[in-house]
């Protein structure tokens, strides 16, 4: 009798790819009430009220802010429905996407 070790087959388990991730963005404007900005930030993004002012304030002061990251669908979505909100009240506010490096 040979004495063989037979060692068992592992498993291959596929590593599933994160999807990639995309920032939001709010662009600022001239023209939109800051607090018009605020209400729209945290009905969409359901962040508090400390937060959407210091998010207004960094887009208002730098040209534009990251309000939130999320897959690319998620960020598409909101970054829609938050300037659509805007229109409907006759602002400019944008919301923009990119992906995130």
């Amino acid at each position: 009798m040979t004495d063989t070790n037979i060692k068992p087959r592992l498993k291959t388990v596929p590593k599933v790819a994160r999807p990639p991730l995309h920032k939001v963005i709010l662009v600022n404007d001239d023209f939109t009430p800051r607090e018009f900005v605020v209400r729209v930030l945290k009905a969409e993004f359901r962040i508090t009220e400390d937060q959407a002012n210091r998010i207004m304030i960094t887009a208002h002061t730098k040209g534009s802010c990251v309000v939130a990251v999320f897959t690319r669908e998620v960020a598409e979505t909101k970054a829609t429905r938050a300037t659509e909100m805007a229109r409907s009240e006759g602002f400019p506010l944008l919301f923009a996407t990119e992906p995130e490096e």
